[in-house]
């Protein structure tokens, strides 16, 4: 087997973890209240890392230091709409799929932001998606659930994100800069949890179980599987590998739940990964049928 090869079974098996995530953290929502669970999940991961970048932070400058903190925030933002479309959401399948249609919404924001003017597929991209998030709100009309705006304000808040890390990742050392941003997500999210939540009087162990799991498999483990895999893999390919996320969310949601997707919400789906890919293989993937 080609390194190649090894490295694209390695990210097969991250989507696997991230599609687990999903569940993970559904069934620790059922003992510990969503913000108090990322709070503790990422503070868990922050501690994690914290030992091997403290020289990196201990030197870090100043205005960087506050980037940081900033981009920090902005991603807290984004995983707290997470966490929180997850617990009020019926359909976790479709979540996915509203949240990975983020990867289009970069484009919008670097244009807007940075003045960066997307790419031509981006525009024949676009209309596939909005058709494909509105089908996904089709059932004998128009019923857009909660938990699907909450999806989508969480996809903006990722674009948001990933325009500003990606900036960002170019003056700071990458390590330290997660860390920084792993330790201000768990700190605001610790802080809402304590404003917002009745903290529960007892956590049963199973409760626990789902916790752990999915903070060292779905976080830690999976982010140092993502690093080995997309370190010998094609960014291409890779990028198309990870569209498998979504899916294995719905996979997984229908044999646990036995979540029930309706004809419009899977033609939604299918819409929104076609205008995927389109957009990560830009465009090459029509050349390829003709």
């Amino acid at each position: 087997m080609t390194a190649e090869n090894k490295s694209a079974l390695i990210l097969l098996f991250t989507t696997v973890l991230a599609g687990l995530g999903w569940i993970f953290s559904k069934h620790a929502f059922q003992g510990i209240l969503p913000f108090g669970f990322i709070g503790l999940r990422l503070c868990v991961a922050y501690f994690l890392l914290l030992p091997f970048c403290f020289k990196n932070l201990i030197f870090i400058e100043k205005v960087n230091l506050i980037r940081a903190i900033g981009c920090g925030l902005v991603l807290a933002f984004a995983l707290l709409t997470w966490v929180y479309a997850i617990s009020v959401s019926e359909s976790l399948g479709a979540g996915a799929f509203i949240v990975s249609l983020s990867m289009l919404i970069v484009p919008i924001f670097g244009w807007l932001i940075f003045r960066e003017t997307p790419k031509r597929i981006f525009w024949f991209s676009l209309p596939i998606a909005l058709a494909g998030l509105a089908l996904l709100s089709l059932s004998g009309g128009w019923q857009s659930s909660p938990g699907q705006l909450w999806f989508l304000i969480n996809a903006c808040l990722l674009a948001l994100h990933f325009n500003v890390n990606s900036r960002l990742s170019k003056s700071v050392p990458i390590l330290a800069l997660t860390t920084i941003q792993l330790g201000v997500t768990g700190f605001v999210a610790i802080c809402v949890s304590l404003m917002l939540d009745t903290q529960p009087a007892h956590v049963s162990g199973e409760i626990w179980v789902w916790f752990f799991l999915s903070a060292f498999l779905a976080t830690s483990l999976r982010y140092v599987m993502q690093t080995l895999g997309q370190k010998g893999c094609h960014p291409n390919n890779a990028a198309l590998i990870m569209l498998l996320e979504p899916i294995w969310a719905v996979v997984l949601s229908m044999l646990v739940y036995g979540e029930e997707l309706s004809n419009n919400k899977i033609l939604g789906c299918v819409l929104i990964l076609v205008s995927l890919l389109l957009y990560r293989t830009e465009g090459r993937i029509l050349r390829l049928r003709s």
